[in-house]
């Protein structure tokens, strides 16, 4: 009983972090655009970061996250130190994305729509860091856990990812 319900706190953790990575993607695009347009210069560095941030976090990570524990847990490509490294690397992306933002917006004299659609993807972006550093803790605890056991082959906990039936 218990892995299913860490198996489905996950899956509420993963649409988390999806929902929250589209809606960083549309205020730093929408921030992006202004900006180019504006000031007919390349937007800021830390807006097409978390533009990154976003896109690596829809595409690569959670398509990786849901769908190799799901359809291929019997594979290479399921093992615990694989998952954590994923998980590790995009919770990184995410904390250098929201502080550089933060530090870019708290110097500068901004107001208006603009203004208001950066300091949200800040915001959204801190709590798409805390949602990801929730999932990278429990991994880190899965390794922990597991580690010294060789009948596994280093593969991961399926209730602590997605299982088919989930």
């Amino acid at each position: 009983m218990a892995g299913l319900n860490q198996a489905f706190i996950v899956l509420v953790l993963r649409f988390v972090q999806g929902i929250l990575a589209l809606i960083v993607l549309g205020l730093t695009a929408y921030v992006a655009n202004w900006w180019s347009h504006f000031w007919h210069a390349i937007s800021p560095s830390q807006f097409n970061f978390l533009i990154f941030a976003s896109v690596w976090t829809l595409v690569p990570a959670l398509l990786f996250l849901i769908l190799v524990p799901w359809r291929f847990s019997e594979t290479r490509a399921h093992h615990k130190f694989v998952i954590l490294g994923v998980e590790a690397l995009t919770m990184l992306f995410w904390f250098a994305g929201f502080l550089a933002l933060s530090v870019f917006l708290s110097d500068r004299v901004c107001f208006g729509h603009v203004c208001s659609a950066g300091r949200a993807a800040a915001v959204f972006a801190a709590f798409e860091w805390l949602a990801w550093a929730g999932t990278t803790a429990m991994a880190v605890m899965h390794v922990l856990r597991t580690r010294g056991r060789t009948n596994t082959g280093g593969k991961a906990d399926p209730n602590l990812n997605l299982q088919e039936g989930v």
